[in-house]
């Protein structure tokens, strides 16, 4: 036990330097961006001297390391800043937009488990066999389609040509839990399936490496019914897989802040496009920054995660 407590000490500690990496990197490479804040908020009719005093006025001058601070003292108090005219802040259209792209990963990742799981566990039980074969297949097929590219087919069989499914468009799970659902399917699909198609692999090697163990053949050859020895195997074949789970929820994070725009659902992705196409360097930062944000906060819950279910560590 108390190994476990220290080596999450160490995580929750290295939490903060990882958060002040990540807000210096976006801070700095945004700073570089050719879009200029006071063009952005004056517009292409202010004269010179207008923004000039803008810039003066918001500290726009300042020494690079001296924006920094202020704009970590601004973080600290939840303040990410305006958009461009009309001004908003930035906070409030990242907490509009945030939950919706939580809900996509979230769905992306159930889908995904559970296909890693169904093909991972189908390949080790027949190894070698024909089920294994297929499963392969499907692996490195899954492995090669590119997100965005999913998606469009997606649209075009099941919502364009079967009309299955919507095109595009959210639908709110409070006005209607299954025009969510189906409003999110796609989409999560789309980001689904990569995902489980490369981590079923490592979930077929680490169950083929459980099942070769000694403690499997005498449970096995005791004559205990083989759903007891498959998912005692299971349980421990998951314990690796787990160590990747924390990057795969990263790679679904930004796939679904590509599939967003293709679905045109407004989340995280459709922020980052139009601030992108507004030249809203506040906008871009405060969205990059957040989906950054979430990506460390769940790695660190995935590592937490691991710490529990593997009994090898909490030992040490």
């Amino acid at each position: 036990m108390f190994a476990f407590l220290r080596l999450t000490a160490k995580r929750l500690v290295s939490l903060p330097l990882m958060l002040l990496g990540v807000t210096l990197l976006v801070f700095v490479v945004l700073q570089f961006s050719p879009n200029d804040p006071a063009y952005n908020a004056l517009g292409d009719g202010a004269s010179p001297e207008a923004r000039a005093a803008y810039r003066a006025e918001h500290g726009l001058d300042d020494p690079l390391p001296v924006r920094y601070v202020r704009f970590l003292g601004q973080l600290v108090q939840g303040d990410l800043g305006y958009t461009a005219p009309p001004a908003a802040p930035v906070i409030d259209r990242v907490v509009t937009a945030f939950p919706l792209t939580v809900q996509l990963t979230a769905l992306g990742l159930v889908l995904a488990v559970a296909g890693a799981l169904a093909l991972g566990v189908t390949g080790a039980l027949h190894r070698d066999r024909w089920p294994d074969q297929v499963t392969r297949v499907l692996s490195i097929a899954g492995v090669a389609m590119p997100a965005f590219w999913l998606g469009i087919l997606l649209i075009q069989e099941f919502a364009l040509n079967l009309e299955l499914f919507p095109t595009g468009g959210y639908v709110n799970p409070a006005d209607s839990p299954t025009g969510w659902l189906m409003s999110l399917a796609l989409p999560a699909l789309a980001i689904a399936v990569p995902a489980a198609a490369s981590l079923s692999r490592l979930v077929r090697t680490s169950m083929v490496e459980e099942l070769d163990k000694d403690y499997v053949r005498t449970a096995t050859g005791n004559g205990l019914p083989r759903g007891v020895v498959v998912r005692s195997a299971l349980r421990n074949a998951l314990i690796t897989p787990l160590t990747v789970l924390g990057l795969r929820v990263g790679y679904l994070l930004s796939g679904a802040v590509v599939i967003e725009t293709i679905f045109d659902l407004p989340g995280m992705g459709k922020l980052i496009l139009e601030g992108v196409t507004n030249g809203d360097v506040a906008l871009v930062q405060g969205a990059v920054l957040t989906i950054a944000l979430a990506f460390l906060v769940v790695n660190l819950l995935v590592d937490l995660l691991y710490l529990v279910v593997n009994p090898r560590i909490r030992v040490v």
